[in-house]
């Protein structure tokens, strides 16, 4: 009877761990979708006014955030971009040229902020890319230091 017993314990915290496993992130799952809501947040109170609510930005001025090179290409040059704004002239988007300064964000933002805003980014408004983590933004913020 102890025999059994032992095996029905020995088999239940198997099934607990294998459930722990079970758990972890996804794409979709549950770090992704805080990350998203979080991001949506910041986007609404720091990035829509230039790149609007549809995130097609204003033409000539403010580029999209749609499908475009910028937001699903490199992650660190994104970062970078988001950290230390651009200035200095026109940037060109397919085809298009903006010439709106994007002002740096890295003494308004935390690390946490900005990956949650890439993140909501890169999976809005019919962008489909990874996320953006906090160690990401951490280490292209010491790059720049």
């Amino acid at each position: 009877m102890c025999g059994m017993k032992n095996a029905i314990i020995v088999s239940l915290i198997a099934l607990g761990f294998a459930g722990f496993s079970f758990t972890k992130e996804q794409p979709g799952g549950t770090a992704l979708k805080a990350s998203m809501a979080r991001g949506k947040k910041v986007y609404e109170e720091v990035c829509m006014a230039c790149h609007q609510p549809d995130a097609l930005g204003v033409p000539r001025m403010n580029p999209p955030l749609v499908k475009t090179k910028w937001i699903l290409g490199d992650k660190k040059q994104l970062i970078t971009i988001v950290l230390k704004g651009l200035k200095g002239g026109e940037i060109e988007i397919d085809g298009d040229r903006y010439d709106n300064p994007m002002p740096p964000q890295e003494d308004n933002l935390t690390d946490t902020q900005i990956a949650d805003v890439l993140t909501y980014v890169r999976n809005s408004f019919g962008n489909k890319a990874s996320m953006v983590t906090t160690a990401e933004v951490k280490a292209r913020r010491k790059v720049g230091k």
